[in-house]
């Protein structure tokens, strides 16, 4: 057995403390010869002093630390046997998560259908747009509601965190931009104005310097973040600009529209680059494939590898895009303007878009009041699920976790998250 060695400061803390047991019990003849051993000679008991009664204490707490340690070790035993006994599930079931029935929360307090959510890029903060002219933030984790932003006169279209997490942005029916300081309380710190009709979407490019718009008035804006000034102004559709969405890289962006085309756009120079068409309806959204989808996209459509890249290159965001219509269908383009794949299931229109943080399934939400996933291997849809009792108008999964959002016109936003 290993000696344990005390200092002489703990060796004369501990002979007191063992006198004044002895004593105190009326142990005479083991507290004299203790005493003489120990040249403690000068000892008197004190009921004042530090080593009063030390004894007993320090044994109390040996004997309940004692207690805690069987009752944690018990715990553990109880842990390992449920774990042993339970199903065995491959390490990356976390990481292929798809939203299953029931929603873990369904957060009310809008008055009006809800038209946009977003997930905070850092934070448990999900933000909700809506046609009652507010903005709602709530803690996605405990599905507390946190605080209204009151600002817009008409409908909130849309709202976009920049990629810190420090703004938000948002546009309105009542033509106006406004940006959200997160770290001044949500103080409403710029309104920029320069549409000539409803603002229906906005987006941050991946710099965060750059806010981007689409509008009724059939423009996409550029706004610098800093000045708030408006710096370049795409146009080419010929009817209400419905979603703009940028590339990963930020060099590109996609714009959909009730012309019934989708287009995409080169942010250098401004130039269309191409127009996507074969929609029967208005185009309500449109984005861009992530890159990490690739692999599964080319598998669906029968491609080797990107024509484009060398073995040792990276793979080039905005070869592909993605599009859903009030035709009822959703469409995969090429970046040469060929639609590769149709996806058919929807019973009205496609409202949302979002892909899965492993690029292998695609989430919709649609009119049909449903959420459909679809595996990008096949395109074929794996799973619907009854989501809301009246349209859905969006849907945003949080790539940091799993946690998907949605928000409807029967005024509620759902969260889908595994139950913990």
């Amino acid at each position: 057995m290993a000696t344990i060695l005390l200092s002489d400061r703990q060796k004369d803390e501990l002979h007191k403390a063992i006198l004044d047991y002895l004593h105190s019990n009326g142990y005479t003849t083991a507290f004299d010869s203790l005493k003489a051993e120990s040249k403690q000679d000068d000892f008197n008991p004190d009921p004042k002093q530090k080593y009063a009664g030390l004894l007993e204490k320090k044994w109390t707490s040996v004997i309940r630390l004692q207690k805690k340690i069987m009752d944690l070790e018990n715990k553990i035993t109880q842990m390992q046997e449920e774990l042993n006994n339970a199903p065995i599930r491959k390490t990356n079931s976390a990481v292929d998560w798809v939203p299953r029935a029931p929603e873990k929360y369904s957060l009310s307090g809008h008055r009006n259908p809800v038209t946009r959510v977003t997930f905070h890029p850092v934070f448990s903060v999900i933000a909700s747009a809506s046609e009652d002219t507010s903005i709602k933030i709530w803690d996605y984790e405990t599905g507390d509601f946190e605080r209204t932003l009151k600002g817009h006169t008409k409908s909130v279209q849309d709202i976009a965190f920049d990629p810190k997490g420090n703004f938000l942005v948002s546009c309105s029916a009542d033509l106006t931009i406004k940006v959200w300081d997160l770290q001044n309380d949500y103080k409403c710190v710029k309104t920029l104005y320069g549409h000539d009709h409803s603002v229906s979407s906005v987006a941050f490019l991946p710099s965060g310097d750059i806010i981007i718009s689409a509008s009724r008035d059939k423009t996409i804006k550029f706004w610098e973040m800093a000045s708030g000034y408006c710096v370049k102004t795409y146009t080419g559709h010929s009817d209400w600009v419905r979603m703009v969405s940028p590339s990963e890289d930020g060099k590109w962006i996609v714009t959909s529209s009730n012309d019934q085309t989708s287009r995409l756009w080169e942010v250098s120079s401004g130039e269309c680059k191409m127009d996507f068409r074969g929609h029967d309806h208005v185009v309500e959204c449109a984005i861009f494939v992530p890159v990490i989808a690739y692999p599964f996209i080319r598998e669906l459509i029968g491609v080797d590898k990107d024509p484009k890249a060398t073995s040792r290159d990276q793979p080039i965001p905005a070869q592909y895009i993605v599009t859903g219509s009030r035709d009822k269908t959703i469409k995969i383009w090429d970046s040469t303007g060929q639609c590769v794949r149709t996806l058919v299931g929807h019973d009205n229109w496609v409202r949302g878009l979002v892909f899965h943080p492993t690029g292998k399934y695609l989430l919709s939400g649609s009119d049909d009041k449903t959420i459909k996933i679809w595996d990008m291997k096949t395109g074929r849809c794996t799973k619907t699920l009854e989501a809301h009792a009246h349209f859905v108008t969006c849907i945003a999964f949080n790539t940091g976790s799993p946690v998907v959002a949605t928000g409807s016109v029967d005024q509620t936003v759902k969260i889908w998250a595994p139950y913990r």
